[in-house]
């Protein structure tokens, strides 16, 4: 289990250490698309879609993470002041009434936008530039699957806690 887990883990890291590079990328496209429309009057039509297409992809590939480092954003007037076991508590509850219902559900709607995409050759249609969205769909689905793979590495460490009362690592 312990190395089902570790592998999780790593791949989320990779994941981001990778997506990260699609923010460099964002800023020098942003930066070319910025100096050719009001230096050179000479705006791109790809420019737009393909700084969206970026950015979404930073974003969810940043999701897992985000996840595994517990950093994404929660209110914790009471939960701070808890015990490990007592947090772990409050984790694996919400985790199964609230958590698992939702990133499961997305990750398979999320499939489905991801096959009808590739399955019907979409088109982005925000521009007159039409890339196809198969790539970005298919960026969507992994993220969001790395994202549910890692809650439930959280939900066996918090388990654990629960359980033994120490950490599982």
């Amino acid at each position: 289990m312990k190395k089902f887990i570790h592998t999780i883990d790593a791949i989320s890291v990779w994941t981001a250490l990778t997506g990260r590079w699609f923010i460099v990328a964002l800023m020098v496209l942003v930066t070319v698309e910025v100096t050719l429309r009001y230096v050179f009057t000479k705006p791109t039509l790809w420019g737009y879609e393909l700084h969206v297409m970026l950015a979404a992809s930073s974003y969810i590939l940043a999701f897992a993470y985000t996840h595994k480092l517990r950093a994404h954003v929660r209110v914790d007037m009471i939960y701070a002041h808890l015990p490990q076991r007592g947090q772990a508590l409050i984790d694996c509850l919400g985790n199964l009434l609230m958590f698992f219902p939702f990133v499961f559900l997305l990750t398979f709607a999320a499939w489905n936008w991801m096959f009808d995409s590739w399955a019907t050759s979409e088109k982005m249609p925000i521009t007159g530039w039409y890339p196809p969205a198969g790539p970005l769909r298919t960026v969507v689905f992994y993220g969001i699957a790395l994202f549910a793979l890692q809650t439930v590495a959280h939900f066996i460490r918090d388990t654990y806690m629960l359980i033994k009362g120490k950490p599982y690592d």
